[in-house]
């Protein structure tokens, strides 16, 4: 039975196209049909947008989930509840699980489970090496016939220089995107936060920016010489930046993201060994903070991500050099990104671009866009509202937030995954 909805009075903005007016969209049998200035219902079921922002459902190109092996930190089941309420309706989960996505048959089945439970599009990156040992290359052509948009060994570099060329040399021959994490396992070593007067005076070991640079250099050239698409998952300081802005001038095949917790705070977050503040990479200096905004405005990084990684308590709750990296992000993604915008930063249109078409693009995926016969995929939020962010409110099964309490601008209203409502739902306000 065709079902046809009529979304109306909604600032429409679509960063593939440009599009910034107020119109209408039609959705009819989960795709959209038509969309406009001049858009009328024509019998359709109406939702009236009350002026707030419709754009395409954000994209999320980096976040981890505990299923399978550790579904008491996250499932993807809540990592799909808590993606929707982030207005996220497209997420790419890593290979860090137990066991690792290394196999085409635990690509398919997580594809399965995910197509089961999850109310958003879940996309697996399967694992660049065999047991994330970074030793040996997986069946990486078999693994993309599968189902791997991309690939990477999540959170562990591939540190030896020769297995990498050898992988981006493969890669490049099926035109295969290549994720690293941009961190040198033996210059990081045991450190916990960046390197700097703050790491000294509370004792912490550091981890220098040149781990992150010297990998990121390293690579840089390993990727020109194979002619092999390269993407720097979680990008964090100036020097690194510098190195990617510089080499974008020559090769067109080099990507970066960003976390959102590295352009939202800086290493005074840890404070007093605030555990929910430790990231790998590290949260950065105030001026490496900065730089990362301005690469986000010129476009030398491509793509914001939550690069969510759910802890339990019993992870977090440990002195700061025991304790497990990484914080949640699905949840606060969209508002921390909006920040951005109005701070007068970045402008609107460049800040959705970074969460939509531009990871499209990199993967490959059909969303993305506010296009006639695009999916659906929409979500729909209030520019300007107040809020708080409160992580007891969250949906994911973990609650390690760096961001807890923190004062925000911007909530979302509604997000629809092919044509279906997936959260709100109530009149729009």
């Amino acid at each position: 039975m065709s079902t046809t909805t009529a979304y109306l009075n909604a600032r429409l903005v679509d960063p593939a196209s440009g599009r910034d007016e107020t119109g209408g969209l039609i959705v009819r049998d989960g795709r959209i049909a038509e969309i406009g200035p001049n858009v009328t219902a024509n019998g359709a079921e109406v939702v009236d947008c009350g002026g707030h922002v419709l754009a395409p459902g954000l994209i999320d190109m980096h976040a981890f989930v505990g299923e399978p092996g550790m579904e008491h930190k996250e499932t993807l089941a809540s990592l799909g509840e808590a993606a929707a309420a982030g207005g996220i309706t497209s997420v790419i989960v890593m290979p860090n699980t137990d066991p690792v996505l290394d196999e085409v048959a635990l690509i398919q089945h997580l594809e399965r489970r995910a197509e089961n439970t999850s109310s958003v599009n879940i996309h697996p990156m399967a694992a660049i090496t065999k047991g994330l040992k970074g030793e040996t290359m997986t069946e990486m052509a078999l693994l993309r016939e599968a189902g791997a948009v991309a690939f990477t060994d999540g959170r562990k570099a591939v540190a030896n220089p020769l297995v990498m060329s050898r992988v981006m040399r493969y890669a490049s021959a099926f035109d295969l995107l290549l994720v690293q994490h941009p961190e040198d396992p033996i210059l990081a070593s045991d450190g916990c936060m960046t390197e700097g007067e703050l790491a000294m005076r509370l004792g912490i070991p550091e981890i220098p920016v040149e781990a992150e640079t010297i990998l990121i250099e390293r690579d840089l050239r390993l990727a020109a010489a194979a002619n092999c698409r390269y993407h720097v998952s979680q990008i964090s300081c100036a020097q690194a930046v510098e190195v990617v802005r510089a080499a974008k001038k020559w090769n067109s095949r080099i990507s970066c993201g960003i976390a959102a917790h590295h352009f939202a705070l800086n290493e005074q977050a840890v404070g007093q060994y605030r555990t929910f503040a430790k990231t790998s990479p590290p949260l950065r200096s105030e001026a490496d903070r900065q730089a990362m905004v301005a690469a986000i405005a010129d476009g030398t990084i491509d793509v914001i991500v939550s690069g969510h990684d759910p802890q339990d308590e019993e992870s977090k709750r440990l002195p700061f050099e025991q304790a497990a990296f990484g914080t949640i992000g699905l949840e606060t993604l969209l508002p921390l990104a909006l920040e951005l915008h109005h701070k007068g930063e970045v402008p609107l249109l460049k800040v959705l671009a970074a969460l939509t078409v531009r990871p499209a693009q990199l993967l490959g995926l059909e969303a993305g866009r506010l296009e006639a016969d695009r999916p659906a995929d929409l979500v729909l939020f209030d520019l300007d509202r107040p809020d708080r962010i409160e992580k007891q409110k969250f949906r994911s099964k973990s609650k390690n937030s760096a961001f807890d309490g923190r004062p925000v601008q911007g909530r979302v209203l509604r997000t629809v995954v092919g044509g279906n409502v997936i959260f709100g739902g109530e009149d729009v306000e």
